[in-house]
């Protein structure tokens, strides 16, 4: 049964950067893409990067540099920060020039960007969340749409991380206190 509340898609971080970590998902993440598209529903893209401030130092002025260290960042504009070529492509023939894309260079899509107002804007009631990863970008980003009032749910299947431990660590946590964790299936049914 189809639910009557606005759901928008957030598709976290699917960066060739990530490519490794979400394959077995991708299949899942472009069924979730396909089907908020053809029901006029909102999709919403995210891409991790840093640009030349957050990577000059040290010291680092941003977290994420100070943990993983200049090497170990997505530089913006460098191929690693680039979407990957399925995304591209489904972009490209959903959305053509109409696509959202949220910058942001913390774990949480919320912080430092526009993505609140966007949702407020459009008038949304319920974020579904899917991409990567499960225990960094995709949780923390989940969970800031839950603390900011949306009824949230986090898409099992449609989500990747660098272990099995670590996707399943990121699933139990936010299903324990948050909101709703669901297969690609499920959530086709309710929306």
């Amino acid at each position: 049964m189809a639910s009557s509340v606005k759901s928008a898609l957030l598709v976290i971080d699917m960066q060739n950067f990530f490519t490794t970590m979400t394959e077995a998902a991708l299949p899942r993440i472009q069924t979730l893409i396909r089907h908020f598209s053809s029901n006029n529903l909102p999709v919403i893209f995210t891409q991790h990067g840093h640009d030349e401030t957050d990577l000059s130092g040290p010291p680092y002025p941003n977290q994420l540099v100070r943990k993983w260290g200049p090497e170990g960042s997505i530089h913006l504009g460098s191929k690693d920060w680039e979407l990957q070529a399925p995304i591209k492509k489904l972009i490209k023939e959903e959305f053509g020039i109409d696509v959202q894309i949220v910058r942001k260079n913390t774990y949480d899509a919320f912080i430092n960007t526009d993505l609140d107002e966007r949702l407020k804007g459009m008038r949304v009631e319920r974020a579904v969340v899917c991409g990567c990863m499960t225990d960094c970008c995709v949780d923390t980003t989940a969970r800031g749409a839950f603390n900011r009032g949306w009824e949230t749910w986090l898409v099992k299947d449609a989500c990747g991380s660098a272990s099995k431990s670590q996707h399943e660590a990121g699933l139990k946590g936010f299903g324990f206190a948050f909101g709703e964790v669901m297969t690609t299936e499920d959530v086709i049914k309710h929306i």
